[in-house]
């Protein structure tokens, strides 16, 4: 792979001078869902798919910047003294979106740099390739330039990039779960305070097994800020009986003991998912740490029936793959992941029963749905780092 796109960049940049090679992963969150902006845990891991980025510096202040997966954009020229944002530019405003923040952040990068990208996350899968890119540019500016950035701040300016470069306002979930990731490992994070732990993930003869609805995901924006709001008006009312902060500090007796404080019944099922998903959500890294992958996949399937009938965020495509999955032997657990609405599932398999999952699932979806679902086996891979052309 290395070697590739090492004679890709020769191909696109010429010049015989040495190059760095970086990568940075994409992510899944396992469980955890609509949890973040509630006040409470999510945990995902980093997958050995990603985007890997070739960089050679320049003598001068130019940026020449070049994307396989966009190769009709061709190469996209700036200067450092001119980091704006600009529509044209389209996929590269996410690298100049990092250089933007570091800027800003007071880290001085003084000379222009060559760099050509390749990512192999699937688009559209709601892996997060805008969060691997923003990554892979971090690790990339800190590396070849000594700036001595720690990761946890590499993972901050990058969503920092994303929410007021780009303008997409979102947690710091996809950005810390790439830059923290740990092979065969997932990540309890506290979205709050940035407290995380590891859990090792530990599937024995069993694979993640990611599939795509491939439907256009027109509702999640208008539906995320809807969830949201009933998720403010329901803390609200509990505020003015309990002293929270959010969420995600309630026990589920506590919750049951002030629930019909919240008058909309609406908002009480919204609240209700967000309490008992991240009670659901701990309960689960205790789970992979104990080594219980049954039980772990139990709430996963838990997660999903809250994900549908309290939060409402699933539909009919995601419905329709997770009941498929749910129905087919070796399939320890399996739900919605990501914002809901189209995306992507998540699911643990037995290996010896993967192909006959995946032969089965995609036929049944197609049967109620008219679509074709996209299959995907992942690794847990490490978090965004320099890599040589031996270790990959």
């Amino acid at each position: 792979m290395i070697k590739q796109l090492k004679a890709d960049f020769a191909r696109v940049f010429g010049g015989q001078e040495e190059t760095r090679s970086f990568f940075a992963p994409g992510r899944v969150n396992l469980i955890g869902e609509h949890t973040d902006y509630n006040g409470g845990h999510v945990f995902p891991c980093s997958l050995d798919i990603g985007t890997y980025a070739i960089v050679r510096k320049r003598n001068d202040t130019t940026i020449r910047a070049f994307s396989k997966n966009f190769e009709s954009h061709g190469v996209i020229q700036f200067d450092l003294k001119d980091i704006n944002y600009d529509e044209s530019h389209d996929w590269a405003n996410y690298p100049k979106g990092v250089l933007w923040a570091f800027n800003n952040a007071g880290h001085t990068i003084n000379q222009g740099f060559e760099v050509l990208f390749y990512g192999n996350i699937p688009n559209g899968s709601g892996l997060s390739s805008s969060a691997s890119i923003e990554m892979a540019t971090a690790v990339f500016l800190n590396e070849m330039f000594k700036l001595h950035i720690d990761m946890i701040d590499m993972v901050k300016l990058s969503q920092k990039a994303e929410n007021q470069f780009i303008g997409v306002n979102c947690g710091i979930m996809d950005q810390f779960a790439i830059g923290m990731g740990k092979e065969n490992a997932a990540v309890l994070l506290d979205c709050n305070t940035l407290n995380y732990s590891y859990s090792p993930l530990e599937l024995d003869q069993s694979s993640l097994v990611i599939a795509n609805t491939n439907k256009r995901r027109g509702l999640a924006d208008s539906k995320y800020n809807e969830r949201r709001t009933e998720c403010e008006r329901a803390l609200n009312q509990l505020q003015k009986h309990l002293s929270i902060q959010s969420l995600g500090e309630l026990s589920a007796e506590t919750f049951e003991q002030y629930k019909n404080y919240i008058t909309n019944p609406t908002d009480r099922k919204r609240a209700r998912h967000a309490v008992y998903e991240n009670i659901r959500t701990i309960e689960a890294a205790k789970n992979l740490k104990a080594g219980d992958l049954d039980g772990f996949g139990i709430l996963m399937n838990e997660s999903h029936r809250s994900l549908r009938d309290d939060y409402e965020v699933t539909g009919k495509e995601l419905d329709a793959l997770v009941e498929a999955a749910w129905e087919e032997d070796g399939v320890i657990g399996s739900r919605m992941t990501g914002a809901g609405f189209g995306g992507c599932t998540i699911s643990i398999v037995k290996n010896e029963q993967i192909d006959s999952m995946i032969a089965n699932v995609g036929e049944k979806y197609y049967k109620v749905t008219g679509l074709n679902a996209d299959f995907y086996v992942v690794k847990v891979g490490d978090g965004a780092r320099e890599i040589s052309t031996s270790n990959v």
